[in-house]
């Protein structure tokens, strides 16, 4: 449950890109862009940060580390707009778009700077998929020292258990969990 939401707060969105649209997930991908498009207006209409996030498979930084799991992306043609961020967000041109090469937002992005440059302290993070990109970027943030807050209906992932491990087990260790209409209510 959100308790509080620290006065500059951003809104950090993973990975709600045009090339992810087709992935099969656990929630309807249209019912977490309509969760993050309530969130994106809410922190429009209270002057807050709003970071869209956005992943480069081409430029994937550990694509070629060893390990068991079959994996997606990296090679062969992606369409032109696949990084595109999902138009339906609302993303304004004041808002800000960092392309990541990792599972998390902040390794060798300028994505900490910016915050800090705007004085933020916390961030509701939200998107896909919940067990990769948002606790990829999560982990970093806590690193960073960053409040953190989880809109659980904004973000799905493409393996139940695995969302509902982040959402049970994991994010509640680093920080509070909640549904969209609860943050935005405490976004006054």
């Amino acid at each position: 449950m959100v308790t509080a939401l620290d006065e500059r707060t951003a809104l950090v969105i993973i990975d709600l890109q045009k090339g992810l649209q087709g992935y099969p997930t656990v929630n309807p991908l249209a019912d977490v862009v309509a969760q993050n498009t309530k969130l994106v207006a809410a922190f429009h209409k209270a002057g807050l940060p709003v970071v869209a996030v956005n992943v480069d498979p081409h430029q994937f930084k550990n694509h070629h580390t060893r390990r068991d799991a079959k994996q997606q992306g990296g090679g062969g043609q992606l369409p032109a707009d696949f990084m595109e961020i999902v138009p339906a967000l609302g993303i304004l041109p004041t808002d800000h778009i960092v392309t990541k090469h990792t599972w998390g937002a902040f390794h060798e992005t300028n994505l900490h700077e910016l915050l800090q440059s705007k004085g933020v302290t916390g961030i509701v993070l939200s998107g896909v998929a919940t067990s990769i990109g948002v606790e990829g970027t999560a982990r970093q943030a806590q690193d960073h020292g960053y409040n953190l807050t989880f809109a659980s209906d904004a973000m799905t992932d493409v393996v139940a258990s695995a969302q509902e491990n982040s959402l049970q087990a994991i994010f509640p260790r680093m920080g509070e969990v909640d549904t969209t209409d609860a943050i935005i209510a405490k976004l006054g």
